[in-house]
């Protein structure tokens, strides 16, 4: 019974410079601390990807995949530092503040510089996941260094600990960081949090683990951490313009993050205006025209008193509705009221949409569109469906079959239904199976096209993933029940990319619809033409 006593470990095995159970909890803190910042770097790399390389869905795998399959690395390998888990933790916490916090700097500029960030991707999520998996395995045996005691009770709080920073980080990222700090900004301060974290932990608790010449170094290299991130946070402006330059010429004039996207606007003063939306070309004032005449005017034959425009904030597809004298009322439903600002605003925009916004016919109602279509709001004519293309993940409920049953519920008798369907020639399985949706929610439909389409600016059009844009765009002019009259309204205003051949059906349409692989029975119009 003695020599069980006198063999078995103390249960404080480090002298702390505070009560043992104070220890514990400052090393509990720790661990929530580092949990937040780590899932804060996670998540900054899946917006950020999301933002520059389009598909939010494929970002978010590939980013969390590999991150988890590098977390299981860093626990391996963590077990080489375990012998000093001091001198191991504050190592480690000293490189994943570094590499985290600078983790969106670098990716923002191989995109802007370099044109491909897929690999920075990859790189950074493999190095951060192995970090993080390595905390764990020495947060324990620090924690056990404190007090060997109920080991299954330490186990049980560390992971709540880790469990709840993770949460706390979740949250804080798209309430706190993302509206306030912004994307750069905010990882560059997550990466300060998380030295100071680590540092403090390391370098005043375990103090007496450390030796001399250890304090030293880690003391050094962590100043040396929050010295390069404060830098860079003084220069985040500086870059973000420089990085601006570099992705849409040297004529930005705006750029704001308005709380629900990037706007940029270029040109307009010596040249034609294009504005970008989280980085997609949205408007080219070179081909606009094209575009918004092809989608609205065929859709005004027949009553069209009333008009509702979903999206359309830009203020350009109401331009060619109130073209028409006869129109009584115009509803746009704009998410962003950043975008309808710079409308109203923005003198070179304000010409392009020849200052809609100041006839008093229009109605501006900042709402999401699928949310404002679920309470009914009386019926409307036309309704113009001016809203991000389909390849893009967040804009996938506004092309549902739910959506386009919300929008049959405020069409009056006759009425007829406008919708962006994204490139026909470059996208032609995105573009059919949005009339597949409309068909099966009640619609007839007649698919039509507009070529004429100019290749965009310096910026690369990350709807596509291309250097340029496509050269066309699709649209699906829809009735509830019925094949609405492709044909142009009464009064229409003269159309350069439309004549009398374009109306003809297509020959060709029962074929094409046939080699994608839908019904024989969809009918395909040629395309606008120059």
């Amino acid at each position: 019974m003695i020599d069980r006593q006198q063999t078995s470990p103390p249960p404080y095995v480090v002298r702390l410079p505070v009560r043992p159970d104070a220890g514990r909890y400052l090393v509990l803190t720790a661990v929530f601390v580092c949990a937040a910042c780590g899932l804060v770097y996670e998540l900054e790399l899946v917006a950020l990807a999301s933002y520059l390389i389009g598909d939010s869905v494929t970002q978010a795998s590939v980013v969390l995949s590999v991150m988890v399959f590098a977390m299981g690395i860093g626990s391996l390998l963590a077990k080489r530092l375990r012998c000093r888990p001091a001198v191991g933790f504050g190592l480690l916490e000293t490189a994943l503040a570094l590499v985290g916090g600078c983790s969106a700097l670098v990716l923002y500029a191989a995109f802007a510089w370099i044109g491909e960030s897929r690999f920075v991707l990859v790189g950074f999520s493999l190095a951060i996941g192995v970090l993080i998996g390595a905390e764990i395995p020495l947060l324990m045996s620090l924690i056990q260094r404190i007090s060997r005691r109920d080991a299954e009770g330490t186990v049980a709080d560390l992971f709540a600990a880790d469990y709840v920073g993770a949460l706390v980080g979740g949250l804080a990222f798209p309430f706190l960081l993302l509206p306030w700090l912004g994307q750069l900004t905010g990882a560059l301060l997550t990466g300060a949090v998380n030295a100071a974290a680590g540092g403090s932990l390391v370098l005043w608790l375990f103090r007496r683990d450390l030796t001399g010449r250890w304090r030293a170094g880690l003391l050094v290299a962590n100043v040396t951490v929050l010295a390069v991130l404060a830098t860079a946070t003084v220069l985040v402006d500086d870059f973000e313009r420089a990085a601006r330059t570099a992705v849409y010429g040297d004529q930005v004039r705006v750029a704001v993050h308005t709380g629900v996207q990037e706007v940029v606007l270029t040109g307009g003063r010596s040249g034609p205006l294009d504005l970008f939306l989280d980085g997609r070309l949205r408007v080219s004032g070179r081909d606009e025209h094209r575009y918004h005449e092809a989608l609205v005017h065929p859709a005004m034959r027949g009553r069209h008193a009333r008009v509702l425009i979903l999206g359309g904030g830009d203020g350009l597809a109401a331009r060619e509705v109130l073209r028409y004298p006869d129109v009584e009322s115009v509803t746009v439903v704009e998410l962003d009221p950043g975008v309808v600002r710079l409308a109203q605003t923005d003198p070179a925009l304000a010409v392009l949409n020849r200052y809609a916004y100041r006839d008093r016919r229009v109605r501006v109602v900042t709402a999401d569109a699928f949310t404002w279509l679920r309470e009914p709001r009386g019926t409307y004519d036309v309704v113009i469906s001016d809203l991000p293309d389909p390849g893009i993940t967040a804009s996938t409920k506004l092309y549902s079959q739910e959506f386009y049953g919300l929008a049959a519920r405020v069409l009056a008798d006759g009425g007829r239904l406008a919708v962006h369907a994204g490139p026909l020639a470059s996208r032609p399985r995105t573009y059919w199976t949005v009339d597949a949706t409309l068909r099966a929610a009640g619609f007839g439909t007649r698919p039509y096209r507009a070529t004429g389409r100019l290749a965009g600016p310096a910026g690369p059009d990350r709807s596509t993933g291309t250097a340029s844009a496509p050269d066309d765009w699709g649209f699906l002019l829809a009735a509830p029940g019925r094949l609405p009259d492709l044909a142009l309204a009464p009064g229409a205003p003269p159309l350069p990319t439309l004549d009398a051949a374009v109306l003809a059906e297509a020959s060709w349409g029962a074929e094409r619809t046939r080699r994608v692989g839908l019904p024989a029975s969809t009918l395909v119009h040629p395309r606008y033409s120059d």
